[in-house]
């Protein structure tokens, strides 16, 4: 038993060095470490099929901090959303978010149901995950050239930030209707929708309150009293650890963890010292964030991948197109020509919230998220966070050079 626990840590010790070289190395390039990290896991995948690396019980070693990755993930998305301002500046970003939303969800679903013909579900899975966006690769776009505190940044801000907290959101629904749906599949559809999503509005809205009342009268005395008592990086710690207890109460209630924890980042988000707490985050970040994209990896079937590229290239394009067109048109009421192709681009880039999506699908089943359609949207994921900053970098860097002139 030692002997194979010790070819597991063996394991686990090179992936962490691997992840610690990869990192600065791919973002000297310019490419997201996340498409490293698909990569590596794919690569593990592909050595344990020859060599039997991990096993079974490896594979749940790498699942289970996959999972730890997806509550850190949705921790800081939470910690790092400014709900006070998104709630001053939200009538013009609403009806931007509003229209890529619809667009690029409806899109979605056509595309999967009516070109690749998936069924109902699945193709749930995909209008929902495609609604989403990356909040940190839009960012990093923006702040490289010292335009996010611009009007036309902040509108992106909004959006984005909108876009993820809409796509946690429906996540949840989707999560709580899908299995319903497959166990009942000729039941009337609108009766069934409405008495499930009641039950899970009563229960989130309970959630919520008690997310509210926590972060209004207990977090900044906790917070205060382990900062008394222990030094700055053990307070992150201990606020990382009520976070994993709110995601998986969360989980308990049926909603999922990675809803818990982005309610849990949220808890955090309204403290002052927040900003504090995030530099302190941002240590342990990285390398919990990154097991959850090399379990995204691990997970991708190889023999679903060879059939993947065609219906791949359709759901980018899908993915692609849908941002555009629902973003282009209502971003003109409040930016030039130019401001609103760069929004449109800013928000192509699909990661974090959608690989969540997709992965709980495959968890659920292949009733939900079949092999075939992982794949098909982890090669989407890797070709819009790899596509979008070059096509972006110049159109911002000609952006900053005319408000320079100004």
């Amino acid at each position: 038993m030692e002997t194979t626990y010790a070819s597991y840590m063996l394991v686990l010790g090179a992936t962490i060095v691997l992840v610690l070289l990869l990192r600065p190395a791919l973002e000297r390039l310019g490419v997201p470490p996340l498409v490293g990290y698909f990569l590596l896991g794919f690569v593990l995948r592909l050595a344990d099929a020859r060599w039997l690396l991990l096993g079974e019980s490896g594979q749940q070693i790498f699942e289970f901090l996959g999972y730890v990755g997806i509550v850190v993930l949705l921790f800081r998305v939470g910690l790092e959303s400014d709900l006070p301002g998104l709630l001053r500046r939200l009538p013009s970003a609403s009806l931007v978010w509003a229209c890529n939303v619809a667009v690029s969800g409806g899109l979605g679903y056509w595309a999967a149901a009516t070109w690749l013909g998936w069924a109902l579900l699945p193709s749930l899975f995909v209008a929902v995950g495609l609604t989403a966006t990356s909040v940190g690769i839009s960012v990093a776009l923006w702040e490289e050239v010292d335009l996010l505190d611009t009007d036309d940044g902040e509108l992106m801000l909004d959006v984005a930030e909108l876009d993820d907290v809409s796509g946690v959101v429906l996540m949840g629904v989707l999560f709580t209707l899908a299995p319903v749906l497959h166990q009942t599949p000729q039941a009337s559809l609108l009766p069934l929708a409405a008495q499930t999503l009641g039950w899970f509005a009563v229960k989130f809205a309970a959630f919520a309150v008690g997310c509210v009342l926590f972060s209004r009268y207990l977090e900044a005395s906790i917070t205060e009293f382990f900062e008394q008592i222990q030094s700055w990086p053990g307070t992150i710690m201990v606020v990382l650890g009520i976070g994993m207890i709110v995601a998986a109460i969360a989980g308990l209630l049926g909603f999922s963890l990675a809803i818990g924890a982005f309610f849990a980042g949220l808890i955090f988000s309204r403290d002052p010292n927040a900003l504090k707490m995030n530099t302190s985050f941002g240590a342990i970040y990285p390398l919990f964030a990154a097991f959850f994209f090399i379990s995204i990896g691990l997970q991708v079937d190889l023999t679903a991948l060879s059939g993947a590229w065609g219906p791949a290239l359709i759901l980018l394009a899908v993915a692609v197109v849908g941002k555009m067109m629902g973003t282009l048109l209502p971003a003109l009421a409040f930016t030039s020509g130019t401001g609103a192709l760069l929004l449109g681009l800013s928000l192509v880039p699909r990661a974090e919230i959608m690989l969540i999506i997709m992965q709980r699908g495959l968890d659920l089943g292949k009733w939900a998220v079949p092999p075939e359609l992982f794949a098909n949207m982890v090669l989407v994921s890797a070709a819009t966070t790899l596509l979008v900053p070059p096509l972006a970098r110049p159109l911002l860097q000609q952006r900053r050079t005319a408000a320079g002139s100004v």
